[in-house]
């Protein structure tokens, strides 16, 4: 145990010492939180819309004044030719044209069922799907209206609706912080304890040092550990951070139990400074270890969860993803801060993630050759 403290003693000395490494462990999460929670943002906000109306009738006008009522849509401008509207599409000043045919009133009146048309700008697949929703769910709000209006009772006779009351559980303000704070957590403690974890022996096998610490007679467990302990407290520390700015700056709520949320963290930090230590004990420079930890690091994040659902991914990316340290912690963060989930609704991954750092570290312990 007393060797252990020695090795912190001097692990802590080199952090302190380092100047680039300082401003990764306490600038970097500020910036990264700041910067990425509002550049991750999928909400569509401003969709520039032009308009193409043949009817040009009360009714017509009643669907454009839903559209411009919407925060949503910014309706850039009115054409009589499809052709030039569609020209707004390919020069990208227009994410939507709606072509309203003509006779739309009258077709409405004699019981015909018109047609409207979305032109939708789709290279980005998922924004077009936001429009396409947004658009439809317009659309069904002035067939409601105009269902109304065009009904005819009789004295006695009364219209009843089926009233829709919609509740949004976990997120009732549809805030999209909220959703991505968490996420944003993860790859910054992610990011943190690989990366530096990872550099941190290649520094010392391209100085020099590591062969003045192999002839003493420090074991293998011990070294490891001593490398392992002051960047799991690093890991820890700008978890807290990232917790602490996301409630403060913007709300997050933290509706589970701390504890629970700091102890699946603890075993998560585990698993990556694991991981870190095995791509640093396998490269010899500190160019090897960055180009190994970016392509780890960037697959895992794009099969995370961060932007786009697992569920929605290929059945053999779902499978895949089971060796995803990056998934797990994702869901957890999100079901503990915004679910209030407790220990039995996550048992799995904490399963998953225990048993996979004890392989890590282990593995890591056995690959580490102590020559001297």
């Amino acid at each position: 145990m007393r060797t252990i403290l020695f090795l912190l003693q001097k692990e802590f000395i080199q952090i302190f010492r380092n100047k680039t490494m300082l401003p990764i462990i306490f600038i970097m999460p500020l910036v990264q939180m700041l910067v990425l929670v509002f550049a991750a943002n999928l909400e569509m906000k401003n969709i520039k819309m032009k308009l193409v109306d043949f009817d040009n009738t009360a009714t017509s006008q009643e669907i454009v004044s839903k559209f411009k009522a919407s925060p949503f849509y910014n309706i850039i401008g009115y054409s009589y030719s499809v052709e030039e509207a569609q020209n707004s599409l390919i020069d990208n000043s227009a994410d939507l044209v709606m072509v309203i045919p003509p006779n739309l009133e009258q077709d409405i009146l004699n019981g015909q069922s018109p047609k409207v048309q979305l032109l939708i700008d789709a290279i980005n697949g998922m924004t077009a799907g936001l429009i396409n929703s947004y658009s439809s769910m317009i659309m069904l709000d002035v067939n409601k209206d105009i269902a109304i209006e065009l009904m005819k009772f009789s004295a006695n006779q009364q219209l009843k609706q089926i009233s829709i009351k919609q509740r949004f559980w976990y997120n009732s303000g549809l805030n999209y912080k909220h959703y991505m704070v968490p996420g944003i957590i993860v790859i910054l403690v992610t990011i943190i304890g690989m990366f530096l974890t990872a550099l941190n022996i290649v520094s010392e096998k391209e100085f020099g040092t590591i062969e003045q610490i192999n002839v003493t007679p420090i074991r293998k467990y011990q070294f490891i550990l001593g490398k392992l302990i002051p960047f799991l407290l690093v890991g820890l520390f700008d978890f807290a951070l990232g917790l602490f700015i996301g409630k403060l700056l913007f709300g997050v709520p933290i509706r589970g139990s701390l504890f629970l949320l700091f102890s699946f963290a603890f075993l998560y930090l585990v698993l990556v400074l694991g991981i870190g230590l095995l791509l640093s004990i396998i490269s010899d420079t500190q160019q090897q270890v960055m180009f190994l930890t970016f392509f780890i690091t960037l697959v895992f994040v794009l099969m995370s969860g961060l932007f786009t659902p697992i569920e929605t991914m290929p059945l053999w990316a779902q499978r895949v993803n089971i060796i995803n340290p990056f998934a797990y912690f994702m869901k957890v963060n999100r079901m503990i801060l915004l679910k209030g989930s407790g220990f039995f609704d996550l048992i799995r991954e904490f399963l998953y993630i225990g048993i996979y750092g004890i392989i890590s570290i282990v593995v890591a312990i056995r690959l580490y050759r102590k020559t001297s």
